[in-house]
Order: C-alpha cells, then sequence, then structure tokens
C-alpha cells in the first residue's frame, strides 16, 4: 500500500472518562467518513493527564490492555476498517503500571501494545509516581497500511529509540505526547522532523488541548495541541493542528516516498554500529 490516508486526533479532558471515549468513538467515525486508515489518538486519552500531580487516587483509573475499552475500539476499527492505536493507563497486575498503546489492526484483532521507555519525573510531569518503565522493547506492528512504530512523549527525546523502530522496519511512528508551552516549543518543532530525516519514515505527533485545572487544580498544564506529520525528508506535511481546539488532522502519506529517500541518502548502509559502543556502555 503505497498511499496511506493516516489521522491524528488531538482533545481536551471532558471531565470523566466515559465521555471521553464516547469523544474518541466520534473521532473514529469522522475519520472513516474522510478515508482514514489508521488514527492514532494523544497521550492517556481517555484520562487527563494525570502526573501533574501525585494522588494514588488515579491509580484506579488504569486498566487491563486488551480490556473493556479496547474491545469498545476493536468493534469500531472492524466496522469501520481502520487501524486504531489508543494511548491507555495500563494495569499489568495489582500495582504493576504502565503508560502504554494498544494497536488494532484493521479487521479489529489486537496486535500488541507500546509500553513508553523513558518517564519524566519533574513538577507537572510526575511520570514515576504512575507508571513502571517500558519492557515490551521497540516493537513493530504488522497493520494493515504497513508497519508501524509507536513512541510516547517524552520518548523523542531520545535518538536511540527512534533508530531503534528504524531497524525493525517501522515506515511511520506516531509519537501521541501530553507537552506543555514553555522548553518544549522549539523541541517539538526539531525533534520530530529531525527524527523522521535521521532514520528515513514518517513521524506523527500529537498533543493534547485545553487546561485542566478543575482535574488538577494549580499544578494543571494547558497543553498545545500542534500534531502534525512529518516526511522521511522532514518536511511537515501541510499546516500543524490548531494550538487549542479538538481536532483531527488527517494527511496522505505516501510511503513510496521513504524508497526513493533511502536511495538518495544511504544512512541504513552507512551506519557504523562498530564504532557506537561507548553509548550504550553502564
Amino acid at each position: 500500500m503505497s498511499i496511506v490516508r493516516a489521522a491524528l486526533s488531538q482533545a481536551a479532558w471532558t471531565g470523566d472518562t466515559e465521555s471521553m471515549i464516547v469523544k474518541h468513538e466520534q473521532f473514529v467515525r469522522e475519520a472513516a467518513a474522510a478515508g482514514v486508515q489508521i488514527l492514532c489518538f494523544q497521550e492517556l486519552f481517555n484520562t487527563p493527564y494525570i502526573a501533574a500531580v501525585q494522588d494514588a487516587k488515579y491509580y484506579a483509573s488504569a486498566e487491563a490492555i486488551p480490556g473493556p475499552t479496547v474491545a469498545r475500539f476493536q468493534a469500531l476499527a472492524r466496522e469501520h476498517s481502520m487501524v486504531l492505536i489508543l494511548p491507555m493507563y495500563e494495569q499489568e497486575q495489582p500495582g504493576v503500571l504502565y503508560n502504554s498503546a494498544a494497536v488494532i489492526d484493521a479487521d479489529g484483532s489486537y496486535l500488541g501494545t507500546y509500553r513508553k521507555h523513558h518517564l519524566p519525573h519533574l513538577p507537572q510531569f510526575w511520570e514515576k509516581f504512575y507508571f513502571r518503565p517500558g519492557n515490551l522493547g521497540w516493537p513493530v506492528f504488522q497493520t494493515a497500511v504497513g508497519p508501524v512504530g509507536i513512541t510516547i512523549c517524552y520518548d523523542r527525546h531520545f535518538p536511540e529509540g527512534w533508530r531503534m523502530l528504524g531497524l525493525n522496519g517501522a515506515q511511520i511512528v506516531f509519537n501521541p505526547s501530553a507537552t506543555k508551552p514553555g522548553l518544549s516549543n522549539r523541541l517539538w518543532e526539531l525533534e520530530q522532523p529531525a527524527a523522521a530525516a535521521a532514520n528515513q519514515f514518517f513521524v506523527a505527533a500529537n498533543n493534547r488541548v485545553g487546561t485542566e485545572r478543575e482535574e488538577v487544580g494549580d499544578d494543571a498544564v494547558t497543553f498545545y495541541g500542534s500534531s502534525y506529520f512529518a516526511d522521511p525528508r522532514g518536511n511537515v506535511i501541510g499546516e500543524h493542528g490548531s494550538v487549542d481546539a479538538d481536532e483531527l488532522v488527517i494527511r496522505d502519506l505516501d510511503l513510496g516516498l521513504i524508497e526513493t529517500v533511502r536511495a538518495e541518502w544511504q544512512f541504513y548502509r552507512d551506519r557504523r554500529p562498530d564504532a557506537y559502543a561507548e553509548i550504550v556502555a553502564p
């Protein structure tokens, strides 16, 4: 499949999990009407961004993957022949919790899960209070639209993950995020296009919108949306999404461009893993 119509959603917290799920079910229907073949939701799509505070009550919002929420979207994926990526708070077992993303293929089958490797731990991003570091490696999911990889938010600051996904055969890498203004704005513009060019694949990056003050008080982050796609040359495809509104960002990705770019710049041929041992030394 050469041309893939892909979508990213960005959404504000509604105030409760069920209405957030319903909002994203509607995103799927809207995307289907637009001919979308693969859709990725934002980080922790059906909860608030809980890591703005440290509060044990939010442990209860984690759920099994696969589980009830995944099952709801499996039915929608099957109905609309759409690949879906669901970033969620995962409970593997009581007390063993991860920041994860479930992948559902276009026939509704559950393909597997990615677990976020890199966890920030600083004011308004207390992720180590809630999550264990990911332990499932850098899987590439063989979907109906092609091989897909995932990184989650803070993972994007670490180039090794992008390269692992490229070496594992990913052609589109999704980076669902929850990112606030400040230092991250410039990196949001730079990192994903740079990763796309360095690894010669498509990158799709989405961010939440809104301020969740009613949920977490004065520690609430104002998320700035600006979701976008970058191609294997590092070019942004079309415009960024809104900075403050719910939106589906839809773009057509020509996967044939990957082979063209890799023939022009032989990064995979010319890399020197034998020379890099020191960077992975403990």
